[in-house]
């Protein structure tokens, strides 16, 4: 006995749609999965443009600098961020460097993620444990420079 014939025939135009229901949402939404976390960022900025953190009461204090009076890593970073959104890439700089630097970082990431995106390729970024620990290094000796009576250009 031979298995019961094909619903959809093989020549016809819908049968691609039948036989691979998920493939092109799910590239679909590869390609557009950028695209949320831009809306996202361009929200955050626009928010922290619209309401000044160098005016008290708008949002919560650090709780680091609050008990312990040292300057985390991230201390003054919305107000760096308020700077960048105004295009005062100076004063940006004076409040957090390192916030900037950031902010740079994660700009080239989001624009290779919505290039392999648009690719339709997967992007899966990796860090070497080098660059990790040089990472790391770099913001524990940040968050100590910028403590110390002599690291006062980089406090907020």
């Amino acid at each position: 006995m031979s298995p019961p014939p094909d619903p959809v025939p093989v020549g016809d135009k819908t049968s691609s749609k039948r036989l691979t229901p998920h493939r092109a949402p799910r590239s679909r939404w590869r390609r557009l999965a950028p695209l949320p976390a831009l809306g996202g960022t361009l929200a955050a900025f626009g928010y922290v443009a619209t309401v000044d953190p160098n005016t008290p009461g708008h949002y919560p204090l650090c709780p680091l600098r609050y008990y312990t009076g040292v300057y985390c890593p991230g201390c003054g970073g919305l107000r760096s961020a308020y700077a960048i959104a105004h295009g005062h890439l100076r004063t940006a700089l004076e409040c957090n460097a390192l916030a900037v630097a950031g902010f740079l970082l994660l700009a080239v990431a989001w624009a290779a993620w919505s290039a392999a995106a648009l690719r339709g390729k997967p992007f899966a970024p990796t860090l070497r444990p080098g660059y990790r620990n040089l990472a790391i290094a770099l913001v524990v000796a940040f968050t100590v420079v910028r403590n110390l009576p002599f690291g006062g250009f980089l406090a907020p």
